[in-house]
């Protein structure tokens, strides 16, 4: 699982930074999360590959998370696409893009699928043979979700020497790592546990902004292997927090810490801060793992 982040700042786009918008990268798949303004700019700039995104994910409809989309869907045009492109968002984002394109007389040649959401309940909205997506509803100035992505157990792992050593042919590997025994010849039945190892064990990736401190939020993100929680003020700025319905590092760390995820990392500062190295050091006086996002930043895990 790979994270890059293409912007992580509040509000208005500046020189040094940009809004939110980031790519997650899980088992194969890739996967855009929010696209404020300048998102293109920072895949080119990232070199990631226009091609391999076929979904989007639109947490709400303010423009700091939104407005590059546009400018993205037609640069798809643009570059002769054809494979179609789907954005999940909030009810509205059709009318938003549609709106723009029919009266630029600028109609995509690939198609374009909108997933609007209503629901103030979590809800799957995508799903695969490896990968599911579900909805977070978060509490904002308007409708508002995070997601989390969670990889599907795979395959359990061939013990190559046990298979061997009981002579099993290669057709039946594959039920092997499905999970089924296996009857030899002369009717023995190898039970899949001495024939396999494990599979990895899978990943889930958890992103919440923008919101207030919500602890409802707690049990769709619960041992979740990484967190991402907007962390838009320090505590000095509480009460700003609660007038446009933010969170501080201080409060992110504290939903970390009650889900008990893996890994905590923050984002969507103010630009009112000189430096974000404060928002780590507030935020580790509650939760020990922070990892503190910005641009162009990537993480492993």
């Amino acid at each position: 699982m790979k994270l890059t982040i293409l912007g992580c700042y509040a509000a208005t786009p500046r020189t040094i930074t940009n809004p939110t918008s980031q790519v997650l990268e899980i088992r194969n798949r890739m996967f855009l999360i929010d696209c404020g303004e300048g998102t293109q700019v920072q895949l080119r700039k990232h070199k990631i590959k226009f091609s391999k995104i076929n979904h989007v994910f639109i947490s709400h409809l303010h423009g700091d998370h939104v407005y590059g989309l546009i400018g993205l869907v037609s640069t798809f045009m643009l570059l002769n696409r054809v494979n179609d492109l789907h954005i999940y968002g909030p009810k509205g984002i059709k009318e938003i893009i549609t709106l723009q394109l029919r009266l630029s007389n600028s109609w995509t040649s690939y198609g374009l699928y909108f997933h609007e959401l209503e629901s103030t309940t979590s809800e799957v909205i995508y799903e695969d043979e490896k990968v599911i997506v579900k909805t977070i509803p978060l509490k904002h100035r308007v409708y508002t979700n995070g997601f989390l992505f969670e990889e599907k157990i795979g395959d359990r792992k061939l013990n190559i020497d046990a298979v061997q050593q009981y002579e099993i042919d290669t057709c039946y590997y594959q039920n092997i790592k499905n999970g089924k025994d296996i009857t030899l010849d002369d009717g023995r039945v190898i039970e899949n546990q001495l024939l396999t190892f494990d599979p990895i064990a899978p990943k889930s990736y958890a992103f919440c902004s923008d919101t207030a401190y919500d602890e409802r939020i707690i049990p769709n993100i619960e041992n979740a292997d990484i967190l991402y929680h907007e962390a838009t003020f320090l505590d000095t700025e509480q009460h700003l927090s609660e007038k446009t319905m933010h969170s501080t590092a201080k409060e992110a760390a504290l939903i970390a810490q009650k889900a008990n995820v893996g890994q905590l990392i923050l984002g969507h500062y103010s630009t009112r801060y000189e430096s974000i190295q404060k928002f780590k050091e507030e935020a580790e006086t509650i939760f020990p793992n922070v990892l503190l996002a910005d641009d162009g930043v990537s993480f492993e895990f």
